[in-house]
């Protein structure tokens, strides 16, 4: 099978090495940076690259997007008489409500657009911070539309186990980008305020644990594709956020009122839900 991934940064980059680890060798890569594709060739984990990728995707199986949500309709539009006939794009964009059905306005007929998402990534970007171990035992989300073909599904959701997904998974783009706003963008959010919220010119690195390494983490952030991602899903984003403000306004309250038995509640409750997640 030939395979392109256009976007070898940190999520392309580790498909590529991931695909490399388990056997596939006809794996060719488009970046508009040519250090990024250098790097690549070097560390074997491609065939060939370039910066346009004309001449790999008219023998293209499977073509892997690893690039900004706003892109990707671009990408689709700039290339959809370049696509070899039958075969299957897939993506790996944190959103997908945003832009499929301008994608599905402009993909030919005979071409198969298998929406994806791997559930892993890291906060640094780039080809130098790329990994085939970051997807080992991550979740991968497939939400499929009415045109896709159950085959071609199969073979997304064949390869994602293949490099090392642990659980594979259906849902559809709305439910998708739902739980996404809870489950990754509200964390992020939340790790940006925590570490902004600091006073300024303190010596706060004396005196953290793994409390606060932990949850300020992913407040190191690729800030253009964050943005993107935020307010591409903001209505999802938004009610998640209001939320958390509620159960925050609730341990507020309790500890201005001095209430031990409403505070103990709550951890107990927190307790039960993360032993059973």
């Amino acid at each position: 099978m030939n395979i392109v991934i256009v976007g070898l940064g940190v999520i392309g980059g580790s498909f590529a090495m991931a695909l490399n680890k388990v056997g596939y060798k006809d794996v060719y890569g488009v970046d508009v940076d040519e250090k990024t594709l250098k790097k690549a060739e070097t560390l074997g984990i491609i065939k060939a690259g370039c910066t346009s990728g004309e001449k790999f995707f008219e023998k293209a199986d499977l073509i892997i997007l690893s690039i900004y949500p706003k892109l990707v309709a671009r990408f689709i539009e700039k290339n959809r008489d370049n696509f070899k006939k039958g075969s299957i794009i897939t993506d790996a964009t944190g959103i997908k409500g945003m832009f499929i059905k301008d994608i599905m306005n402009i993909l030919p007929e005979e071409i198969d657009f298998v929406f994806g998402h791997p559930m892993a990534g890291r906060e640094k970007k780039g080809i130098d911070f790329a990994t085939d171990k970051v997807f080992q035992n991550a979740n991968y989300i497939i939400t499929p539309i009415e045109r896709n073909k159950e085959k071609n599904i199969k073979v997304v959701e064949n390869l994602a186990r293949e490099i090392g997904f642990k659980i594979v998974r259906r849902i559809t783009p709305e439910f998708h980008d739902e739980m996404i706003g809870f489950t990754s963008q509200l964390p992020h959010a939340m790790a940006v305020a925590l570490i902004n919220s600091d006073e300024e010119n303190r010596d706060t690195g004396s005196f953290i644990g793994d409390s606060y390494r932990d949850l300020t983490r992913i407040a190191n952030i690729n800030e253009e594709l964050w943005s993107e991602l935020f307010l591409g899903n903001k209505n999802n984003l938004l009610k998640a956020i209001n939320n958390f403000e509620l159960e925050l306004d609730l341990i507020k309250k309790a500890i201005y009122d001095d209430d031990k038995e409403k505070l103990m509640e709550f951890f107990r409750k927190s307790t039960i839900r993360r032993e059973k997640l």
